[in-house]
């Protein structure tokens, strides 16, 4: 399974989030971000590839919809609401991710 970290900037929540889950069986991962100023700025061809994309915030749905809906298409896309206040590999960050995300991985083999 394809899974796609999406933040604003991509250089603290999202990559931890690639961190953390790029070793788990059966993913495979990426972190993206929103900003022009991103690392890795979001492209259509991440979310073309991913099979489920998870946002840190609310906010970053209405942003990735408005600039790839066509594309997302049937794409599970949820937020995992986490807010803008952990640095990279943050324990605390590290913790919240690992009780969010594996409850959403089921998502994505539904749509399969």
């Amino acid at each position: 399974m394809r899974v796609l970290f999406v933040c604003s900037r991509n250089q603290w929540r999202s990559p931890t989030a690639e961190r953390v889950f790029r070793r788990r069986e059966g993913l495979t991962v990426r972190s993206r971000g929103l900003s022009k100023s991103a690392r890795r700025v979001l492209q259509a061809s991440d979310v073309a590839w991913a099979d489920l994309i998870l946002v840190m915030e609310e906010a970053h749905l209405d942003r990735l919809y408005d600039r790839f809906g066509e594309i997302v298409g049937a794409t599970p896309v949820r937020s995992l609401d986490i807010p803008d206040d952990y640095r990279f590999m943050d324990p605390a960050l590290i913790e919240l991710l690992e009780v969010a995300v594996p409850p959403l991985l089921d998502l994505a083999q539904v749509t399969e």
